[in-house]
């Protein structure tokens, strides 16, 4: 019912190569090669990412050829394939040239070499591994940042990993390539979400677009009452309306929601931080109310939208999002001592693809420290496997990513419009509230389904970013 957006592929430049001194030396050695790379190939076109495949290279002349292909493809990650020993220098361009992160891959064959069979020629095709310190060497020589998995072709395990830091280029290139919506001003006397603008661009990259509460009561004004009917049909077959809910206050969530979709349109955002305090139910004071509605079916699709002008967990929302985890707005409730759960959710946007079942819309004729009434969105995330991850500020202005893991187990749950949800961190609640709130965290951040830490430290790894993870 809710079409996510397309986000832009995640771009994987690949290049494999040997030493060229071998191929007359051994004349099936390069053939078997390059079986090899045509498996990786085929491995990585599964992967839900966009392969540009450099080809295989054998001298420094020909490396040099695919860093430029490669340089010009704009890829997110860089791939190099050692299937056999390699010089440096054969690498060295590819790395210095492109501006993405670099994986080495030692992916042997088999499991193991057959060592009563086999002859040099033979052994050469195991021998990936050897380059592989050298690469290390020259790379921080040349200041050039890897990683590396080590493996065989068929090898699982390795492929997770591999899988994993596709995913994490993904997020890097969803950063450094988006462009966030920050409308309204700060929620006054909240210094922990306070966040200067241009240390998104020059930490994470990307735009963050400056927007006026104008911005979108212009566009409300603007929509039909047939838009807002059909937008209140489509939040029915999406949400259980509750028998709170008020007509008027229905449509006008729908109304708005129309209104912040041709916001998100008009100014390309891939994300959205919002707060406007207004007064005595004027104009700007209904528009700030409004969001709730739109804002969740935003989020839904992809574009995660948040109150409280938190444009840092809007952030750790979109990376959430981009892993696949989802990421609803969340901050803490309340601690249950009895059961050993920290209850947390928030009022305002959620994310809908990961209700435990079909959402609620509640009518509130206040929302609590904040103007204005309308709906809002009540539900539990997904029973099972979450992770929290939130985007931390030091004093010198340092983001960091923080995350702990947990399960959302069942149990009783507040009905006040808010999605809630009870987590089990294995331990006692206040000594995992205590390690969560020494961690640096702001008081918002992003729940997610699935552990997603080895995913996560990925993410910091590339970004750059030190990873915090809460384990008391």
């Amino acid at each position: 019912m809710i079409d996510r957006i397309t986000p832009r592929r995640t771009r994987v430049g690949l290049v494999s190569g040997g030493l060229g001194a071998y191929w007359p030396q051994f004349p099936a050695l390069l053939p078997q090669l390059q079986a090899s790379a045509r498996r990786v190939t085929e491995r990585l076109s599964t992967m839900d990412c966009e392969v540009v495949d450099a080809g295989f290279v054998s001298d420094a002349r020909e490396g040099a050829a695919a860093a430029e292909k490669l340089r010009v493809a704009g890829c997110d990650l860089i791939i190099g394939f050692l299937t056999t020993y390699l010089t440096s220098s054969m690498l060295a361009p590819v790395a210095q040239r492109s501006g993405a992160p670099v994986l080495l891959l030692n992916l042997q064959p088999t499991e193991v070499m057959d060592h009563e069979s086999f002859d040099t020629g033979a052994w050469l095709a195991y021998c990936g591994a050897c380059p592989l310190p050298e690469m290390a060497n020259a790379f921080r020589r040349l200041g050039v940042e890897f990683r590396s998995v080590s493996g065989y072709l068929e090898d699982e395990r390795a492929w997770t990993r591999i899988s994993r830091w596709i995913k994490a280029a993904g997020v890097r290139a969803a950063l450094r390539r988006g462009r966030h919506g920050l409308l309204g001003h700060l929620y006054p006397g909240m210094m922990d979400v306070s966040t200067d603008p241009t240390l998104v661009s020059a930490q994470l990259g990307g735009h963050v677009e400056i927007l006026e509460v104008d911005d979108l009561r212009v566009r409300v004004e603007k929509v039909t009452e047939a838009e807002t009917k059909d937008r209140v049909e489509l939040a029915r077959e999406v949400f259980t309306v509750d028998e709170s809910v008020v007509d008027e206050d229905f449509a006008w969530g729908a109304r708005v929601s129309v209104a912040l979709d041709r916001l998100v349109d008009d100014f390309s955002l891939d994300s959205l931080a919002y707060y406007h305090r207004g007064l005595d139910g004027e104009t700007h004071e209904r528009v700030g109310a409004g969001f709730i509605l739109g804002a969740s079916l935003l989020t839904a699709r992809g574009i995660p939208a948040v109150g409280e002008y938190e444009l840092r967990t809007s952030l750790a929302m979109l990376v959430m999002d981009r892993l696949g985890a989802g990421g609803s707005f969340t901050e803490l409730q309340a601690l249950n001592f009895r059961d050993g759960v920290v209850e947390m959710g928030h009022d305002g946007p959620a994310h809908l693809g990961i209700s435990a079942r079909k959402p609620l819309l509640r009518g509130l004729g206040v929302y609590h420290g904040k103007r204005g009434w309308g709906v809002s969105v009540e539900f539990d995330v997904k029973h099972g496997p979450v992770t929290l991850c939130g985007l931390g500020q030091r004093r010198d202005g340092t983001f960091t990513l923080i995350a702990s893991e947990g399960t959302v187990v069942p149990g009783p749950l507040l009905r006040i419009g808010n999605t809630t949800s009870r987590v089990d961190f294995g331990c006692d609640p206040g000594e995992w509230t205590d390690a969560w709130s020494a961690s640096g965290i702001a008081h918002h951040w992003a729940l997610g389904t699935g552990h997603r830490v080895a995913e996560l430290t990925a993410v910091a790894d590339l970004l750059g970013l030190e990873l915090t993870v809460v384990r008391p």
